[in-house]
């Protein structure tokens, strides 16, 4: 992260550029009272220096400002990194989309703008100048270029949306045959990620109908993706599941497992922690892909 603003760039290829916002800007700092101050406190929602999201019943005016000093911030530090001698169009618009935990694919180019956001888990676009947003906190958000094409995309892919193919159908928009880079970006690990059986019984059953799998992961499906936890729970592994869906679609993820924990890290947003924490709510952060 930058020392002033919660976001870190974590790739830049060619023209495209992927960042990773926080609840906090990172700090040194690890005595209690600063992790009380990242944390929040019982029964009190906790939406940190970027919440992003206009959902939570945060102050809408604040999201909405925070949306614009992410952007600005963004063609800052692209600009930053930027030779003298280049020259390269700023990103206009970051889009956002209502996620819903399903498998709609957003065009962005394809769609007239609109004040109120589409429901959608995932959006493409090919032009350049756009920025795809997609918000989290604690499910596996995921971004998507292809060089020969150009084209990026984004996806939200919390358990339901594993289970329903969404990251087979976001990688089906790419028509070129040119090998499809993808990034992971900050979600909950499966150390803090306990459920019933069921849940997993449903990814498996999802995961079987949407063909999004090998058949050599679907047949290890339990010993890959679950460890045993107390009173008949289990914990499943999210962004493991994430990344061989990604591979077994023909996409390559580029950087390396597993990443930072929604949950266990501070700096990020967890509605799982805000859960238990008894907290009315929390904000969102999010993975966003640009193309200049």
């Amino acid at each position: 992260m930058t020392n002033t603003f919660p976001m870190t760039m974590i790739a830049q290829i060619d023209d495209v550029a992927v960042f990773q916002t926080a609840a906090f800007v990172y700090d040194d700092i690890d005595d209690s009272a600063a992790k009380n101050q990242r944390t929040g406190y019982e029964g009190q929602s906790n939406y940190g220096e970027l919440n992003l999201g206009l959902h939570v019943n945060d102050n809408a005016l604040q999201v909405l400002d925070n949306r614009m000093s992410l952007l600005a911030a963004i063609n800052e530090q692209l600009t930053d990194k930027s030779a003298q001698n280049e020259q390269h169009e700023a990103i206009n618009r970051l889009h956002w989309v209502s996620q819903v935990h399903g498998k709609h694919i957003h065009d962005v180019d394809a769609t007239t703008l609109n004040m109120a956001p589409l429901s959608a888990d995932a959006m493409v676009s090919q032009q350049n100048g756009r920025g795809l947003a997609i918000m989290t906190a604690d499910c596996v958000p995921i971004v998507l270029y292809q060089p020969t094409s150009g084209k990026i995309a984004a996806i939200h892919a919390g358990w339901q949306g594993l289970a329903c193919g969404v990251i087979q159908e976001t990688v089906n928009r790419f028509t070129d045959s040119g090998p499809i880079q993808a990034w992971i970006g900050v979600c909950i690990s499966q150390e803090n990620y306990e459920v019933n059986t069921d849940v997993r019984d449903k990814l498996l059953s999802g995961c079987i109908a949407n063909q999004t799998l090998s058949q050599a992961h679907i047949d290890n499906f339990v010993s890959l993706f679950s460890i045993s936890s107390y009173d008949d729970k289990i914990k499943l592994d999210l962004p493991k599941l994430a990344a061989m869906q990604l591979e077994a679609a023909g996409a390559t993820v580029m950087n390396d497992l597993p990443v930072d924990c929604s949950y266990a890290d501070t700096h990020y947003y967890s509605y799982r922690r805000q859960t238990h924490m008894q907290q009315p709510a929390t904000g969102r952060m999010a993975l966003v892909i640009v193309r200049r």
